[in-house]
């Protein structure tokens, strides 16, 4: 983060200030020659040093409204990919950089006196202030025009007076302000309170320590980042820091209390500070990242956490990106296009991994009481940037000691080790996760589902899923659902497990049981043009907890009256005691997804003023009604599931707080793990997608219940399920799309990884495929000499 830079009164729009002149027409309307920046932050300077090193007529003159060396924290932290850019783009800043790196690998994990540590990471940091006196230099050198401890013109006069206006005008840019509308900038303020600090030594690491006091739980981030000097960031909950009182100290007297809580980190030496001020981090994201002739860049655009080291990274790596679309567009309009096209899904991914270590941290009391190695792999992997495979790469030693402390038998990865639900052993921690194939004839599964699951459990997992069973006919998404509501189904049903339990030994079959509720009768999904769209012709009746339709044109579902509930209570108990007769290892209860007993538990789709409705605990009571007569007929040694929507994705609706809830009250009837899924509830929701996106609803239930979870949401490596499972995120880990592009993705996962043991048992036909195929010739001599004209 920087200080803000700019225009005063973002209201103020076209007024220009008193020392400016008169606007001038821009003068290359395609191809900028005069140039505006807003802000001399890193991301400000470096743009304006490219900019004129690529065209030294250009005129670029850059406002800082505070001094050359006002900054707010010490150390910066660059990674190598960053550098390299900045290397290709203008060697001279690159040499004047490595010439001040400090250089390290390791990463120290201290928590509960005892302390781990990573290494192979690889680190280079330096001064922040050092490197805004490269930048400055840098700048001066190429002729670009530098006012410091001066406002910028406000933006709409800059606009009309220069060719192109870049905003680096930080986190609280009033440039974006002043284009709210056009922006359309969002801004989530988070739980923790931080304060960056500075120590007169060199940490040896990247250091993490965490501090259990008797006000809860604060920690330090601390790195070197010159010989003699290290960044500290002191961060704790909002109401941990007003419990320690540090709403009513000053900040010396903060400084003095932060060195004492952390004195072991310091070895009893006194923290500084330069712009002392607890705060806030805050999420800055742009609808849109320009406006005409203005852009912005960094953290106006964007802001991701502190904990992954990468707001002057992106704010570099915007320069550059901004730089060379100017070159290669041939007008400013396509060249902002083309940089924003650029740099956005580089962007969304390093906010969606500093969101995921944001949180880790914010939720850190969570995770205490893990295994010391155990914890030590989970804050390492926080961001799922840093995984198992490249950590083992890094690091095998460490990460080789936290496999023996999981449990891990020798040469198995974590995904392999077997896991236990009630009387039910699986051989590995992978599910193919239940997925409607819409196949079936009057609900009777046939050839194509003997082929689809069978070959899902000859692949490996260690448990296939059936799609969701519907428990009667009215209770059908589509006309080809599946169901367990006559003879002629359980029959059908009992020939796939018997082919399962034949062929595949070792490998769980597992059945979904749920009613459609008011998502039912519509066509199937490739068939339609949006999710949930009514058949042409055939309908039945609808029932819901309320009787609201899933979008407009839709059916409006009858409220379910009790006695009516009582019914499909006993179509539940009908469907478990056929699951038995077919005999499924495991039943899993359908309460996600805006079906039937989702639309009871969501407070956006019950709308009951009677017993079933009004709060969480009324609003639960369907729901565990049917699960407590499911279970009285499932057999004891046989565990159950339930699949919950952990959020809604919508205001107003379930949030995780309430999943925590649901989460436990299920295990308290019984329920042996908790498959946590989200959203699917209302069309108007709006997921925050990205890998294992749905991984911290399951992890959050997982610590705050005890409970065993089942992970699911863009878990697609094989590297993904091993880091969720030995960070202690998940216990199992469900995949859909990647078991429909590949039926035997476990047993590849297994052969990729070397691994040949009782987690992934090819079938005996099949044992000759267990390598990977060769693809073509790989020992061809390679060349001795290169021989000049």
């Amino acid at each position: 983060m920087k200080p803000t830079s700019g225009a005063a009164h973002p209201g103020a729009r076209g007024t220009a200030r008193p020392a400016t002149t008169n606007p001038h027409p821009p003068s290359h309307p395609n191809h900028p020659h005069r140039i505006a920046i807003i802000g001399g932050g890193p991301g400000g300077l470096y743009a304006a040093a490219l900019l004129k090193r690529l065209h030294p007529d250009r005129q670029i003159t850059l406002w800082e409204r505070n001094a050359p060396d006002d900054t707010f924290g010490f150390g910066v932290v660059l990674s190598d990919e960053t550098l390299g850019g900045i290397e290709h783009a203008d060697p001279v800043v690159h040499e004047a950089l490595r010439r001040h790196f400090t250089r390290w690998d390791d990463i120290h994990i201290v928590h509960r006196d005892t302390r781990h540590t990573s290494g192979g990471h690889g680190f280079a940091a330096l001064g922040r202030r050092r490197l805004l006196e490269i930048l400055h230099a840098r700048c001066r050198s190429l002729g670009v025009e530098l006012r410091f401890r001066t406002e910028a013109p406000y933006p709409e006069w800059l606009a009309q007076t220069y060719d192109l206006v870049i905003a680096a005008d930080g986190v609280h840019s009033t440039t974006r302000e002043a284009y709210a509308q056009e922006f359309r900038p969002s801004l989530t303020t988070h739980r923790c309170r931080y304060l960056w600090l500075a120590a007169d030594f060199a940490f040896d690491a990247f250091r993490f320590e965490i501090a259990e006091t008797e006000h809860g739980v604060m920690q330090l981030h601390g790195y070197p980042y010159s010989a003699d000097a290290s960044t500290v960031i002191v961060e704790m909950r909002e109401e941990v820091w007003r419990a320690a009182g540090f709403d009513r100290t000053d900040v010396p007297e903060s400084v003095d209390r932060c060195a004492k809580i952390f004195t072991d980190a310091l070895g009893g030496r006194p923290l500084r500070a330069n712009r002392p001020a607890w705060t806030t981090f805050r999420t800055v994201v742009n609808d849109r990242w320009s406006h005409g002739n203005i852009v912005l860049l960094g953290d106006a655009a964007h802001t991701a956490h502190f904990s992954i080291g990468s707001g002057t990274k992106l704010a570099v790596e915007d320069a550059l990106a901004l730089a060379a679309c100017l070159e290669e567009r041939p007008t400013l309009a396509e060249a902002l296009a083309a940089y924003e096209e650029e740099r956005r899904p580089v962007v969304a991914s390093t906010q969606r991994a500093a969101r995921a270590s944001l949180e880790w941290f914010e939720n850190l009391p969570l995770y205490l009481d893990q295994p010391p190695r155990q914890f030590a792999f989970n804050l390492l992997t926080r961001s799922r940037r840093v995984t198992h495979d490249n950590l083992r790469l890094r690091d095998p030693h460490f990460t080789a000691g936290v496999e023996r402390e999981f449990g891990c038998p020798p040469a198995t990865p974590p995904m392999f080790t077997p896991f236990r639900l009630r009387g039910l052993t699986l051989r590995n921690r992978v599910v193919v996760s239940p997925m409607d194939m819409y196949s079936a004839t009057e609900g009777v599964p046939g050839d194509f589902h003997l082929v689809h699951l069978g070959a899902r459990a000859l692949g490996g997992a260690g448990l296939v899923m059936s799609e969701m069973v519907c428990v009667g006919a009215e209770g059908r998404i589509t006309p080809g659902c599946a169901g367990l509501y006559t003879d002629r189904q359980t029959e059908a049903w009992r020939r796939i497990t018997d082919f399962v339990h034949s062929q595949a030994p070792g490998t769980a079959l597992g059945v979904q049981l749920g009613h459609s509720g008011r998502k039912g009768s519509t066509k199937p999904m490739w068939e339609a043009a949006y999710g949930a769209e009514p058949l042409e012709e055939g309908n039945w009746p609808l029932v819901a907890a309320s009787p609201i339709p899933y979008r407009p044109g839709s059916q409006t579902p009858r409220e379910l009256t009790v006695a009516q509930l009582s019914t499909i209570r006993e179509q539940f108990t009908a469907a478990a005691h056929r699951a038995v007769h077919a005999d499924f290892d495991l039943l899993e209860l359908h309460c996600a997804h805006g079906y039937l007993l989702s639309g009871f538990l969501s407070p956006l789709t019950n709308h009951r003023t009677d017993a079933y409705g009004g709060p969480l605990a009324a609003r639960l009571r369907f729901p565990l009604e049917v699960f407590d007569a499911v279970r009285e007929v499932w057999p004891e040694g046989r565990p159950m599931t339930v699949r919950i929507s952990a959020t809604d994705w919508a205001d107003g609706g379930t949030t995780a707080e309430d999943a925590v809830a649901i989460a436990r009250a299920f295990v308290a009837h019984g329920a042996d793990a908790i498959d946590v899924s989200t959203g699917q509830v209302v069309p108007d929701e709006r997921p925050e997608y990205g890998r294992s996106y749905q991984t911290p609803f399951a992890d959050r239930i997982r610590h705050e219940t005890g409970a065993p979870v089942i992970a699911v949401g863009a878990i697609s490596s094989w590297d993904d399920v091993n880091s969720l499972i030995l960070a202690g995120r998940t216990d199992l880990c469900a995949l859909a799309r990647p078991h429909l592009y590949d039926p035997n993705w476990t047993l590849h996962a297994a052969a990729e990884q070397e691994y040949d043991g009782p987690g992934a048992v090819w079938p005996a036909p099949y044992r000759a495929g267990n390598r990977r195929p060769r693809t073509g010739r790989t020992d061809a001599p390679k060349p001795r000499l290169a021989l000049g004209s």
